[in-house]
């Protein structure tokens, strides 16, 4: 009862359709037909290009439970020293008795006052003091700045009393 199996041309041919249908369903592969989601780069390279960012279509929404956001906005008072309506070049003429007048160049900075001759602050309101020396006198300063003008009085050391005045450049 030993039969010997011995392939006939229809063997064959029924093998080589089993062999070709296989080879073609591996070549149809999921995703490779048809639009694209995710990875549209099918490389068999093994390179690839960074994916591409998509901008969303609409803006994110806020949450019912979050509150509006307000815009803030910063004035006179607040910020480099609460003195930026105040900051730059200004020119100072003090005016004194029995010691005549004088003009000094200051620069206001983030509250700070730098002069040739003086030095001082001024608040976020525009009050400020002051004070300064020169040839062996000093001397001490206060009054206000309010927009691009100020004005004060002065104490020297040798008695002399007066007032100054100032203009922003």
């Amino acid at each position: 009862m030993q039969t010997m199996f011995q392939p006939n041309a229809r063997t064959i041919l029924f093998s080589a359709l089993l062999c070709l249908a296989g080879s073609t369903a591996a070549l149809a592969q999921s995703g490779s037909s048809g639009g694209s989601i995710g990875n549209d780069e099918k490389s068999l390279s093994g390179s690839r290009t960074a994916p591409r960012a998509v901008a969303p279509s609409t803006p994110a929404r806020r949450k019912s439970s979050e509150a509006p956001r307000r815009a803030t906005r910063k004035t006179g008072s607040e910020g480099g020293g609460g003195s930026g309506n105040f900051d730059g070049a200004w020119v100072v003429v003090a005016e004194g008795s029995p010691c005549g007048s004088s003009t000094e160049r200051l620069v206001i900075s983030a509250g700070s006052i730098s002069g040739e001759l003086s030095s001082g602050q001024v608040s976020p309101n525009g009050s400020t003091t002051g004070s300064g020396s020169a040839g062996g006198l000093s001397w001490t300063s206060s009054g206000r700045f309010s927009g691009r003008s100020g004005s004060g009085s002065f104490v020297r050391s040798d008695g002399c009393k007066g007032h100054w005045t100032a203009s922003k450049r």
